[in-house]
């Protein structure tokens, strides 16, 4: 019996060996084996991928949303990183958007449109177990997401560093009258060619406010001019200003190249 022993040993120790190169070495074949911040990069260049899509026209990044608690295994929690991207188009062209982006973005993510009960939206498979959606929030206002699903947190995802002053927006508070009632937050994503997609945002304290002061600003005509929303070009960034909500909110942003 010493001979199946040590078959046994033997076996054991060959088992062992593979099991800690594979831990070392082989990429991980499903998203509870990836953490955020292995899947942090993914979001990252999906939310350029989306910027790049949609191209020309009033849009501002969101910051990224952690959200822990959620359940991987009964036995361990996680979280979820998801990142966005507003689009404001005119009301009635929202699927048109969701169509353009869909047919825009790379074929392996094999994206498309259906309708549903709530509008339809858009779904897309950016790789690494990434999610992209797009739906309609409400009329004329699109949101496209890039999540993670429930991961380990690992080393986590790096919340967004401290944003300089923007003369943009400097003009824009000026223009309303209102001093910034917040600091900068700045929002960037890779985009696909090179280069980064950037916003930069501040609040401007309570709604409702008469946005008119913002027209002698725009270059050319209005992105957008409607009575709680006003949208103009500055150089190479897209100005909105949004009063829809509690606070009125200032977005500077700079898209893709091409």
């Amino acid at each position: 019996m010493a001979w199946l022993l040590a078959v046994t040993v033997t076996w054991a120790v060959v088992v062992g060996g593979l099991t800690w190169w594979s831990a070392r070495h082989d990429p991980p074949t499903v998203k509870e084996q990836r953490t955020l911040a292995d899947a942090g990069p993914v979001v990252d260049r999906a939310l350029g991928e989306l910027v790049a899509a949609v191209g020309d026209g009033a849009w501002a990044l969101t910051g990224p949303q952690v959200e822990r608690g959620c359940r991987i295994t009964p036995m361990a929690d996680g979280a979820t990183l998801t990142r966005g991207l507003d689009v404001l188009v005119a009301e009635g062209g929202e699927r048109a958007l969701l169509d353009r982006v869909a047919d825009r973005l790379p074929a392996d993510w094999r994206a498309g449109v259906r309708a549903g009960a709530s509008g339809p939206r858009l779904r897309a498979d950016a790789g690494e177990f990434v999610a992209v959606q797009g739906r309609v929030t409400s009329g004329g206002r699109v949101r496209f997401t890039a999540d993670t699903g429930c991961r380990p947190v690992g080393a986590g995802y790096p919340q967004p560093s401290a944003a300089p002053a923007d003369p943009t927006l400097d003009a824009a508070l000026r223009a309303l009258g209102r001093p910034a009632r917040s600091a900068p937050e700045q929002v960037t994503a890779p985009c696909p060619g090179g280069g980064t997609a950037r916003t930069v945002a501040v609040s401007a304290g309570d709604a409702p406010v008469a946005l008119t002061g913002l027209r002698p600003l725009a270059a050319g005509s209005p992105v957008a001019d409607l009575p709680e929303v006003y949208a103009y070009r500055s150089g190479p960034a897209t100005v909105l200003a949004d009063g829809t909500g509690a606070q009125v909110r200032l977005a500077a942003s700079t898209g893709c190249p091409g």
